[in-house]
């Protein structure tokens, strides 16, 4: 399932795939992968993105019921 949620926030907050990935120390391979549903991050890199993008893991991550 594509991590559409992730993508609509860091295209909201004016960012490329590259420079949230500067802001979280990872690759921009890595947050395509995660966008696009291919990549399970690490808590730590979970809570990394929600701190750069201003979310909560609630609002980016987890699945809401029914899906």
């Amino acid at each position: 399932m594509k991590n559409m949620r992730v993508k609509i926030a860091r295209v909201a907050a004016d960012l490329s795939q590259e420079q949230l990935a500067e802001k979280v120390g990872a690759t921009r391979q890595t947050i395509g992968m995660i966008e696009a549903g291919k990549y399970n991050p690490s808590l730590k890199l979970c809570l990394a993105i929600c701190h750069a993008l201003g979310k909560t893991l609630d609002q980016l991550f987890w699945e809401e019921e029914g899906q």
